[in-house]
């Protein structure tokens, strides 16, 4: 599976090790940028991201910035996006299995390598659970896409 992965600035050191933690996983990064350190605006990469989600050309994809809050805003703003602030791997398993989420958007200055591995290895084996959950994520659906 083809995943798309986008990061500014802050998160591109982090971005470089999720590309790795993905490849070791099985699946294929599509690096969406920033290429480097160098300051950019985070919500060219998220949306850029997010977009290729929300138009259903990918199922999953990854944002990363300083704080992972940028990046989750930006990216939901897009139509059918889920995007969900990952922080650990309890989260990271509860957004997919009752939340269903579709980009995870991922803190880059705060996670060691560890917890990045976790992290994305438990989001990506987790799956959605249905049930009352698939009517709550319906909700979510019917509010912000009339």
């Amino acid at each position: 599976m083809k995943i798309p992965i986008g990061s500014d600035h802050a998160g591109f050191p982090a971005k470089e090790k999720v590309k790795q933690i993905l490849v070791d996983l099985g699946y294929e990064p599509l690096d969406q940028g920033t290429f480097s350190e160098e300051s950019v605006d985070y919500p060219d990469f998220a949306y850029k991201v997010a977009s290729m989600v929300g138009n259903g050309e990918y199922e999953l994809g990854i944002v990363i910035c300083g704080s992972g809050q940028g990046v989750c805003m930006t990216a939901n703003k897009v139509d059918h996006v889920r995007a969900a602030l990952v922080y650990n791997d309890e989260v990271a398993a509860l957004t997919r299995q009752h939340n269903n989420a579709n980009v995870m958007c991922l803190p880059g200055r705060t996670l060691s390598d560890e917890e990045l591995k976790t992290i994305v290895k438990k989001f990506f084996e987790t799956p959605f659970e249905g049930g009352r959950h698939g009517r709550r994520v319906q909700k979510i659906h019917e509010i912000t896409h009339h």
